[in-house]
């Protein structure tokens, strides 16, 4: 059997490599000049491969359609990733949040044992490769129709094109382009783990600031949309760091987001100290407020707080930072404590798609087979990865979609 795979990411590779392994005669199309072009930016450069859990910690981290990903990732789950890649001379470790990475911490490690893979089982690829058409006889694909006139017939295509998102790598919305061509429905789309502007004066003077351990919540004025535990950086546009862009796929979701953005309706909360709940941290500040009782306020706040977080704490306490500490009066403390469990934020919108790690949106997954990734539209044509419209947090679940539904995509 023929079988062509657009798009040389880590969907298509595993697809091709799967199909070859039932011996199919597998091209791959590739609009760049190399092969796993995102997979090697993934994790800074690390490659967060997957996660170490069970479908139930999968199915939670899933945003949208988790129910469609059961068959295939049950096929090839990430304990069978993780057994695959350390076949091919891969080790890998699990850190915490429980992301697997490679031991050498080099994304690229996991690009040439794919690249290795590709020609072991003698799989053409054709870079600078892009696909114009589909073409489509009686309900079934024929043939790929390339955008220098070249024609590719088949018996079997897997679009593996990616989303929209870091167009640098060659995802830059073909597969959503070739999937509608052929009558399937395309799910708007918007960028996912994406870091988020604010037009807050507090995000430029904390610029450059990484907080850890932080506790995050994302609200629609008083419900929570979205709320986790872990690390957020200050930019001089807003906030990123993995909270952050768990967060942007849940908020891309909301009812009338415009709005609620222009009204600075939607908040991003951070308790700095989550681990002492209000009273247990008061204590705290009392023992360093003894401490320093001599001192200016300005200068009390060393042992609980970032130096560079200290100013801005000050002033949104609203207590004038050269007076004494021993002046503070007990309405005053209980203020700050409150700003130190509350910083607020308002979000004022997403950074752009093209810098965005996902795309949200894609293939309707109502008109694919959840086991297989055939279209139910057109015989022969196959989906996998970012193209359909799955996604989920971080921490290596994106990954493992990519590679579970291109295992389900070239069997046979």
């Amino acid at each position: 059997m023929k079988v062509i795979v657009i798009g040389g990411g880590a969907a298509g590779m595993m697809a091709a490599i799967t199909s070859a392994k039932y011996g199919n005669e597998v091209i791959i199309l590739e609009k760049t000049s190399s092969l796993g072009n995102k997979i090697k930016i993934t994790g800074k450069g690390r490659c967060n491969l997957t996660f170490d859990g069970d479908i139930e910690d999968f199915k939670r981290n899933i945003v949208k359609n988790d129910k469609f990903m059961y068959s295939s990732f049950y096929n090839f789950d990430n304990k069978d990733l993780v057994a695959y890649f350390e076949s091919l001379g891969v080790q890998t470790k699990v850190e915490r949040g429980a992301r697997v990475f490679p031991v050498s911490d080099n994304a690229g490690e996991i690009v040439k044992a794919l690249i290795n893979e590709i020609k072991k089982y003698h799989i053409r690829v054709e870079y600078h490769t892009c696909v114009d058409e589909l073409k489509v006889l009686d309900g079934r694909i024929e043939a790929v129709i390339t955008k220098d006139d070249r024609e590719f017939h088949c018996d079997k295509c897997i679009i593996a094109t990616g989303g929209s998102s870091f167009p640098s790598t060659g995802s830059s919305g073909d597969g959503f382009r070739l999937a509608r061509s052929i009558g399937h429905k395309i799910i708007d789309i918007v960028p996912g783990l994406v870091p988020l502007r604010s037009k807050d004066s507090i995000c430029k003077e904390l610029q450059g600031l990484s907080l850890k351990n932080i506790s995050f919540k994302l609200k629609d004025e008083d419900k929570v949309i979205y709320s986790d535990f872990g690390e957020l950086l200050f930019a001089h546009f807003g906030i990123t760091g993995p909270v952050v862009l768990s967060a942007s796929s849940k908020l891309n979701r909301i009812d009338n987001l415009e709005d609620k953005l222009r009204n600075q309706q939607i908040i991003a909360s951070i308790d700095l100290k989550p681990a002492l709940d209000f009273e247990t941290l008061d204590k705290r500040v009392c023992r360093d407020f003894e401490k320093y009782s001599n001192k200016e306020f300005k200068n009390s706040l060393n042992d609980l707080l970032p130096q560079k977080m200290i100013p801005v704490v000050i002033k949104l306490s609203g207590i004038d930072g050269s007076m004494k500490v021993h002046q503070i009066s007990k309405e005053m403390r209980k203020k700050l404590v409150d700003v130190i469990k509350n910083i607020n934020i308002a979000i004022s919108g997403f950074m752009p798609l093209d810098i965005a790690i996902i795309t949200c949106g894609g293939v309707d997954v109502k008109d694919v087979n959840p086991k297989s990734m055939e279209s139910k539209i057109v015989s022969g044509v196959y989906f996998a990865g970012e193209v359909l419209d799955v996604d989920a947090y971080t921490g290596g679940y994106n990954l493992q979609i990519a590679f579970s539904t291109a295992v389900a995509a070239g069997k046979d």
